[in-house]
């Protein structure tokens, strides 16, 4: 079953935010985990809900970044400067794009554009990344120990060279970002961006896992049987879109441009109320396209 509104899954695991942007704090003996930073505009929901939720964010002594695209980053600011105790990690080719001022320039005005006329609710609160925050790298196999929860790390490329995941084994629970398919409305959406075959390579490292919860990023999470089937029904589905992006690619004669138009009516077809802007899912479709183009057989 799918889940989209905030509050308790299970004893010390919250989803937070907003359906289309969530976070989650995982309580344990020794601390807790606030995993994914989603988009700046979330923070005062966020704030409310772990407020009625009875989570002190003063208990958070981690913040862990599944990858670094604007959308999953934007709260980071502030809960580093508000308490600086708090340990940051991410990928390491994460760890790079944060030391890149252009990506700190993108970063921000994205967030910006996606705040829209919610940025007076943001007045006061310092959601800008600047030199100041300082993520630490975590690998493949690395474990966070929360006490009584544990993070296993998976290395996930394919969405971003910089996707990772984490896996508690004790629950059983998945946290993919957007390496496992974004469930929206009723379908999971593959959003291989960078590199289609690092995408479908990363899904078959979790396919074994036994998942009983997959959380989200965006669109909340998933329990029972549609959990334990969300990494190979989401390679299903990537290796249909693989085909049919080819064959929009062959219809526009290679056209990266008008492909990526087409791909992106199609996908507002499919997913109506999509939270990205069109110019942003147009850009993320190019990407695709663009790999698509570039590993098939071309006339």
């Amino acid at each position: 079953m799918r889940f989209r509104k905030p509050g308790k899954i299970i004893d010390n695991l919250w989803y937070l935010g907003a359906e289309e942007s969530g976070v989650y704090v995982l309580r344990g003996d020794h601390g807790a985990a606030l995993i994914n930073g989603g988009m700046s505009y979330i923070l005062p929901g966020v704030l409310s809900q772990m407020h009625e939720f009875g989570i002190d964010p003063g208990e958070i002594t981690t913040l862990l970044i599944l990858h670094s695209h604007f959308d999953h980053v934007g709260i980071v600011p502030y809960f580093t400067r508000k308490y600086p105790a708090i340990k940051v990690l991410g990928s390491e080719a994460a760890v790079a794009t944060f030391e890149k001022p252009k990506a700190i320039e993108f970063i921000n005005s994205y967030g910006i554009l996606m705040a829209g006329d919610r940025q007076e609710t943001l007045r006061g609160y310092d959601l800008e990344w600047r030199s100041d925050i300082v993520v630490q790298p975590v690998r493949e196999g690395d474990v966070i120990d929360l006490g009584g929860f544990e993070l296993k790390i998976f290395e996930t490329p394919g969405h971003s060279n910089c996707s990772i995941s984490a896996y508690e084994p004790n629950h059983k629970i998945l946290f993919p970002s957007d390496a496992v398919g974004i469930p929206y409305p009723d379908i999971l959406f593959p959003a291989m961006n960078t590199n289609v075959d690092q995408f479908l390579a990363s899904l078959e490292k979790l396919k074994d896992l036994e998942v009983h919860l997959m959380c989200a990023d965006h669109y909340g999470y998933i329990t029972g049987e549609e959990a334990r089937t969300a990494v190979p029904d989401t390679i299903r589905e990537a290796s249909s879109m693989r085909a049919f992006l080819t064959e929009i690619l062959k219809r526009n004669g290679y056209d990266i441009d008008a492909a990526a138009r087409e791909s992106t009516s199609f996908a507002y077809e499919q997913m109506p109320g999509y939270f990205l802007a069109p110019e942003i899912l147009e850009g993320v479709l190019k990407q695709t396209v663009k790999y698509i183009a570039k590993t098939s057989m071309q006339p």
